[in-house]
């Protein structure tokens, strides 16, 4: 109710007008919020029928990481393909005698499959052995070539896993309930729906707040919805190609570091990566949200200038809270713009108020000037107010009896008074 009655003040003062009722400002925030939820229920209704394509932007990321990681661990002897066909092949080939598995390879694709599979059997056989012996191991066990030995060598530097749908649950991802793979399609497709939808969100909330814009200012106010929505997108395009497919690698070397499966599930990592999306496209819009507060005299120039290194920790502890990752680095990628955002604003401030001051002076010269080119208008205007007036007025200038006594030879609009005797 608190922050109500203080938008509710914006209002007033912005507007310019005489203060509404509190009803009635509550009548216009029901009109603004039916608006927004008939606008987000339409974008997501839209978004969901892309609901496949979504699902296959969202996983970009995570698929990516998976393939890099598997790329460095392979260490260019296999791609992570016929590493994956590899594995698969072994097992299914396990079982068949050495006639079987001729005719078995010979389906797959001939000696380069078998090829495959030999050399991921002694890779697999050598993690067995104890770390100190593995290289006696490989020098004496027999029937190994030239490109073999090297080719697993390379091999056990990364160590990648030689079991049957190691990192596939990455790649996958399953889901716990019957329902949960339509309910993330829905979320999916409400915080797609966002994102689309923002310009007009955006547009809702400062019409609003800013009810009594002057027409030259509503025109203004398109363009700052504009770039309002480009730094949305920039922070969402920010943390989408950049932070995000960082912080799950780090993740992710962090759980093989302390030698913890990455079995990640499809819910949780919707719910982080749009989440995560989400709060750096909120944290860039700093600027209109810095400069609306300009624009309506809570803030200054001056006052930011002086409160700089106050704001400046303000914007980290605030991204330390809306971060959802604890790590130092994600926290400095969305603190690190968000300072140089609010410097920029800084500086737009000033030039604002620069503007302002020059709106200010050029005004002052014009009136000066037209005093100045007609000096007679203040005499007229004097003898005007004089020749308003005359006997018969009172001080506020209307007809009554001030007791002011009319010549003789005016026309009487009353009786004369009655004379005393003698006189």
């Amino acid at each position: 109710m608190f922050l109500l009655r203080k938008v509710f003040d914006l209002r007033d003062q912005v507007s310019g007008d005489a203060e509404k009722p509190f009803l009635e400002h509550l009548e216009d925030l029901r009109i603004v919020i039916t608006r927004i939820v008939l606008t987000v229920l339409v974008s997501t209704i839209v978004c969901f029928v892309f609901k496949d394509q979504l699902m296959e932007f969202i996983r970009r990321p995570i698929d990516k990481v998976w393939e890099n990681k598997m790329v460095q661990e392979l260490n260019g002897t296999f791609t992570v393909n016929e590493w994956s066909a590899a594995k698969e092949n072994s097992y299914a080939a396990a079982g068949l005698t050495p006639e079987q598995q001729e005719v078995f390879f010979r389906f797959l694709g001939g000696e380069k499959a078998r090829e495959d599979v030999r050399l991921l059997l002694i890779y697999r056989s050598v993690l067995q052995v104890p770390e100190k012996a593995r290289g006696d191991y490989l020098a004496e066990l027999p029937g190994l070539d030239e490109t073999q030995k090297p080719a697993i060598e390379k091999l056990l530097i990364a160590a990648p896993s030689a079991a049957l749908g190691a990192g596939n649950n990455i790649k996958l991802m399953g889901s716990f309930k019957p329902t949960e793979a339509f309910m993330l399609s829905i979320k999916l497709a409400f915080f797609a729906g966002l994102v689309i939808a923002f310009p007009l969100l955006l547009y809702f909330i400062l019409s609003f707040i800013l009810p009594g814009l002057k027409e030259n200012e509503k025109k203004a106010l398109w363009p700052a919805l504009v770039i309002g929505f480009g730094l949305f997108l920039a922070g969402v395009s920010f943390s989408y190609f950049i932070v995000l497919e960082g912080t799950l690698e780090f993740f992710y070397d962090y759980g093989q570091s302390m030698e913890i499966e990455n079995d990640w599930r499809i819910g949780y990592y919707i719910s982080f990566a749009t989440t995560f999306t989400l709060v750096f496209g909120l944290a860039f819009e700093l600027p209109v949200v810095v400069m609306t507060f300009v624009k309506i005299g809570l803030l200054s120039y001056d006052v930011m200038r002086e409160t700089r290194r106050y704001a400046i920790v303000a914007i980290w502890i605030i991204a330390a809270f809306i971060t959802p990752t604890p790590d130092i680095l994600t926290l400095s990628l969305l603190a690190v713009p968000m300072c140089v955002l609010y410097e920029i604003c800084i500086w737009l401030a000033l030039w604002m108020q620069r503007k302002e001051e020059e709106r200010e002076q050029k005004e002052d010269e014009e009136r000066l000037a037209r005093l100045m080119a007609a000096p007679h208008l203040s005499e007229h205007a004097e003898e005007e107010e004089d020749e308003s007036w005359h006997p018969g007025m009172d001080e506020e200038g209307e007809e009554g009896d001030t007791g002011v006594i009319p010549d003789e030879d005016e026309d009487l609009p009353y009786e004369p008074r009655d004379k005393k005797d003698g006189e």
